[in-house]
């Protein structure tokens, strides 16, 4: 399974950015999708995530801030990122964990990493 991230990019603070990530290759299902980031120096840590079930989980600084989505047809995560600030700057990788068969284990994939810089 491959995941391709795209939708980084510079903006200024308090602008918005949105993320795209989709999967590809042999999907039976992907239970949960998600976003991770990797600020320089730092721990990479979890950002938000989306049961099949559409269940969601945030990071609490970006609460209220960033919304995740998904499109299961597509095999597709979004992250839309309002109110950015410069604490918000890092690689941002999307995640899968995915079923290859019905009923199989879940195998969790890493998309590439997209930056996104917060800076005036």
């Amino acid at each position: 399974v491959q995941l391709q991230a795209s939708g980084g990019g510079l903006v200024q603070p308090g602008g918005s950015l949105r993320l795209s990530c989709i999967a590809s290759g042999t999907i039976s299902r992907i239970n949960v999708m998600g976003w991770y980031r990797q600020a320089p120096g730092k721990q990479r840590e979890m950002v938000a995530y989306m049961r099949i079930n559409n269940i969601t989980h945030y990071e609490r600084s970006v609460e209220g801030r960033f919304t995740i989505s998904r499109d299961n047809a597509r095999n597709s995560v979004y992250l839309q990122m309002d109110s950015l600030k410069p604490d918000d700057t890092a690689v941002y990788f999307c995640t899968a964990d995915v079923q290859t068969v019905p009923g199989g284990s879940n195998v969790r994939s890493w998309g590439q990493g997209t930056q996104v810089t917060v800076s005036s």
